[in-house]
């Protein structure tokens, strides 16, 4: 029996993998790591140098002392004495960020939006249409209906129908009795 249950394990797993939206979500994360690199070296390359054309340094390199006297060493840049903040690095993953969800939202989350959208818009149009094509259809037979019942109260009232005003009251009636040919 544990074999049918590793053979289950295993199609269940597969028919999880093949599904499309773990197909897409695969393509996704891909995508999303290249991008992640282009604005990261978009923010590296472009916005911290203009940064640093505007103040002294780059933007990652903006720091805070917190405690002590922050002595840096030349040949690294790392603080040797005191306790920085970094506070420049988290400004720059914050821009990295803002621009990949601009980016993002303008490129691909708001067009696929208005897609939807269009899309939805089309197929209510569509079942309206059918959905008026099947009022019609039930206002014709109604019609048709009410032609049968008339036709069969005014032309023959000694029928022995149900009485019921319907076609649907004849069913179960001996043929020849009540029926409406």
């Amino acid at each position: 029996m544990s074999e049918k249950k590793k053979v289950s394990l295993l199609e269940g797993f597969k028919a999880f993998l093949t599904r499309g939206n773990v197909i897409d979500l695969a393509v996704a994360v891909v995508i999303g790591a290249a991008f992640t690199n282009i604005v990261n070296a978009v923010v590296k390359g472009v916005i911290n140098p203009l940064v640093g054309a505007f103040g002294t340094q780059d933007l990652e390199n903006y720091s805070s002392c917190l405690k002590g006297p922050c002595v840096t060493d030349p040949k690294t840049g790392e603080a040797t004495e005191g306790i920085r903040i970094l506070w420049g690095s988290v400004l720059s993953a914050t821009l990295s960020f803002l621009i990949t969800a601009a980016v993002v939202y303008f490129l691909m989350v708001l067009p696929m939006a208005k897609y939807l959208a269009k899309r939805a818009a089309m197929q209510a149009a569509k079942e309206g249409v059918q959905e008026t094509m099947e009022v019609s259809e039930l206002e014709v037979l109604k019609e048709i209906r009410d032609a049968l019942v008339a036709q069969r109260s005014g032309g023959s009232s000694g029928s022995g129908g149900s009485g019921s005003g319907s076609v649907e009251g004849n069913r179960g009636e001996e043929p020849g009795r009540g029926d409406l040919t």
